[in-house]
């Protein structure tokens, strides 16, 4: 075995030497600065071989043949344009000592290959094609196609494999800290199809694993490194002292390739264990379908800035240890539809459509938002955070989506306008189905099923329109309203359950509407202090302190005008205007005890007559 071509960078004697573990290892301060510097030093590198690829045509000769560069580190591969793409045959031939085939059939590439602007690579083999890149504490290899075509070939049968490799383990590099092996397309084109690309990349995501970026900017802030003529040698930083007169090569500052976008296609493909699972940035044209990322130490699948005309189908994003799918800041006119994120460490689904800055900033960008994403027919599952989460921007659609566990299903947040939660299934929250808070506007929130979560749906300080949604089985309120929600709607609900309330709505203020909901079936727990304080508004306390009111004073003025004039309370209205007789006397009348039939009118204990006395107009005869 050939050991390690000069190729590989190597890395500082002060850093932390490798794990030997296969755990992910904790990142330290230390180890931070180590691979901050190895990001920094392969984006030198890059430059150095960019400027001299930029002017090497105008020599001619030997330098339209690839050629390889020794760019103080090690040694770059640099294929140049052609019209027939280079296999694995010219790689064979053109680097016979850094491009190895092993005695198990694989390929072991110990040396940095680079495409030029132009030039095409596929890596494909009749019977499969398995490729080592050397990977190790020692140092790491890369394969960099700026503005060509690189393509991963391999079939359902035989796909291609693509690893790092630590020689001396006998296994892929699972270690991070000193570097690791990757592939990136800067700017050109990109196909993969039937491909499984396992361990690749760190720290960032230009050098995370598998990464699509478009081209840089040219980098003008770098003085002290100017880069060199073709087969010169350089001094200090590179710099090359030449007399005066004609210049060898005219200045490379000024000849690099104008910025291009960078469009890929990829297909029926697996990634394992790479940094950022697959990273694309500055793109345009997009596909991605039937395809899998796994396990990836930060983030699954990430459309980073400036990503538009991006279509994600069928696609799995699970156990990865950040989010599932991010679509950031700066993405436009992205599309994910049935594909699913499940397992991952934060969201399944990430949407953000912030503006890159708020105000006049040092790059100059736009304070406007971005948008036109969707993500549909999707479904998150078992996701550490939300399942999908809106983060700002605008014309975004969540629509007919199965959303699973997690603390909270569908959250849309910081000032997002004009979201459509449409459709969507949402099963098993820990707190809320569906959250819209912090200043979220047009938020149209309709035919979406909610099922045993805390609370169905909630909305804070937004506007929206909940229409037509079904909450089963909630555990503390159907529907919430908290703070600011002036003109929001909520209509034509069907809400069950058992909580304090079906619709909470005693935390919001500003004009809202709530009509035709049905919540017959939700069981109200609430104590009666609690329904006391439900109903006792201020404005029905002052009503009902009014009708009290009216009512003692009617009664208390009726009670004094009967006393003025001497009435008994309860006795008829008008019984003192009754007529007054001529005379009126009181009659003794004797009764006898016994009747002229011998029986007794009275018991012993009364006495032989009793008095009686009545008012009466003429005197009274006793009885014979």
């Amino acid at each position: 075995m050939l050991p390690l071509a000069a190729g590989l960078l190597f890395t500082s004697a002060s850093a932390v030497p490798a794990a030997d573990g296969d755990d992910k290892p904790q990142v330290n301060a230390a180890d931070a600065e180590n691979e901050t510097a190895l990001v920094a030093a392969e984006d030198h590198r890059l430059d150095q071989v960019r400027a001299v690829a930029a002017v090497a045509p105008l020599k001619g000769g030997e330098w339209k043949a690839p050629y390889r560069l020794d760019t103080g580190d090690g040694y770059t591969l640099v294929l140049t344009q052609r019209s027939n793409a280079y296999t694995v045959s010219d790689l064979l031939e053109l680097a016979p000592q850094t491009f190895v085939r092993e005695r198990d059939g694989s390929y072991l590439l110990t040396e940095n290959i680079y495409l030029n602007a132009g030039a095409k690579l596929k890596l494909s083999n009749p019977g499969g094609l398995t490729l080592k890149m050397a990977s190790s504490n020692r140092g790491f290899v890369s394969i960099v196609s700026f503005g060509g075509r690189l393509t991963l070939a391999g079939t359902k049968q035989a796909p291609l494999k693509v690893t790092s490799w630590d020689d001396k383990k006998n296994k892929p590099d699972t270690d991070v800290r000193d570097g690791r092996a990757y592939i990136r397309a800067i700017g050109g084109q990109y196909a993969m199809d039937y491909a499984k690309v396992s361990d690749l990349g760190f720290w960032s995501g230009r050098t995370g694993g598998l990464s699509l970026t478009g081209t840089d900017r040219p980098d003008t802030g770098n003085v002290d490194d100017t880069t060199v003529a073709p087969g010169t040698k350089g001094g200090n930083g590179g710099v090359v002292a030449q007399p005066s007169g004609s210049l060898a090569t005219p200045d490379t500052r000024f000849s690099v390739p104008s910025l291009s976008y960078v469009s890929a296609e990829i297909a029926h493909s697996t990634l394992t264990g790479n940094a950022f699972g697959l990273f694309l940035s500055g793109a345009n044209g997009v596909s991605i379908s039937d395809s899998t990322v796994q396990k990836s130490l930060e983030h699954g699948l990430v459309l980073h800035r400036f990503v538009t005309n991006a279509v994600v189908e069928g696609t799995v994003s699970r156990n990865n240890g950040g989010d599932g799918f991010v679509l950031a800041r700066a993405t436009e006119q992205v599309r994910v539809s049935g594909s699913t994120a499940e397992g991952n460490g934060g969201n399944g689904f990430t949407l953000s459509g912030r503006p890159l800055a708020s105000g006049p900033s040092a790059s100059g960008e736009s304070i406007s938002s971005y948008g036109s994403n969707s993500v549909s027919d999707s479904t998150a599952r078992d996701n550490g955070r939300y399942g999908i989460e809106i983060f700002g921007g605008k014309d975004v659609g969540v629509q007919n989506n199965r959303v699973e566990g997690g603390d909270m299903g569908i959250v849309a947040r910081k000032d997002a306008t004009k979201v459509a939660i449409t459709g969507n299934r949402l099963v098993g929250q820990s707190r809320q189905g569906i959250s819209v808070r912090d200043g979220v506007s047009a938020a149209t929130i309709t035919g979406n099923i909610v099922e045993g979560t805390e609370t169905g749906i909630y909305i804070r300080d937004s506007v929206g329109e909940i229409r037509g949604n079904t909450v089963q089985d909630g555990t503390n309120h159907g529907i919430t309203l908290v703070g600011g929600v002036e003109e929001s709607v909520i209509t034509y609900n069907v809400i069950s359950g058992v909580g304090p309330s079906a619709v909470d709505t005693t935390r919001a203020h500003g004009d809202i509407t709530v009509k035709q909901n049905q919540t017959f079936a939700w069981h109200d727990t609430s104590s009666f202090w609690v329904k006391f304080r439900h109903y006792a508004s201020p404005m029905t306390l002052l009503w009902t302190f009014i009708l009290l009111l009216i009512l003692f004073s009617a009664v208390l003025g009726r009670r004094r005008r009967g006393n003025r004039r001497g009435r008994r309370p309860g006795s008829h209205p008008y019984e003192d205007k009754k007529p007054v007789t001529n005379s009126a006397s009181v009659v003794e009348i004797s009764v006898p005890r016994t009747s002229s039939s011998g029986h007794d009118w009275f018991s012993k204990d009364d006495e032989d007559t009793t008095a009686l006395r009545a008012l009466t107009p003429q005197s009274v005869r006793p009885p014979r």
